[in-house]
């Protein structure tokens, strides 16, 4: 991966946790875990967890109705150029860490 390409998801992936936490209307807890970027840096996927579970698809419905108003959002507070069409994701691999770390706990 280029340097440029992890500046841009880490870039990304931060101001997506910003938007969400401030215009979250969903009862849970949505966050961040990290961004993938295409090699041309026009497409942006972000991976979220969401606590409790439970809420897990009405939080990805908001987040991917969000999607335009991230948008503008990442547009207006940074320097990247062109503004890259984002789409959210379920972590399931940090789902999957969570769950072996309960079971070596035990």
């Amino acid at each position: 991966m280029a340097r440029r390409e992890i500046q841009v998801s880490e870039t990304i992936a931060h101001l997506a946790a910003e938007f969400l936490a401030r215009e979250s209307s969903v009862p849970s807890l949505i966050t961040v875990t990290h961004a993938d970027m295409s090699p041309d840096l026009k497409q942006a996927t972000i991976f979220i967890s969401v606590l409790p579970q439970t809420q897990e698809a009405e939080a990805l419905a908001f987040a991917k109705r969000s999607r335009s108003d991230l948008r503008t959002y990442i547009r207006d507070k940074s320097f990247i150029h062109p503004t890259p069409v984002v789409d959210f994701v379920i972590d399931y691999g940090e789902k999957n860490r969570q769950r072996v770390d309960e079971l070596t706990r035990s």
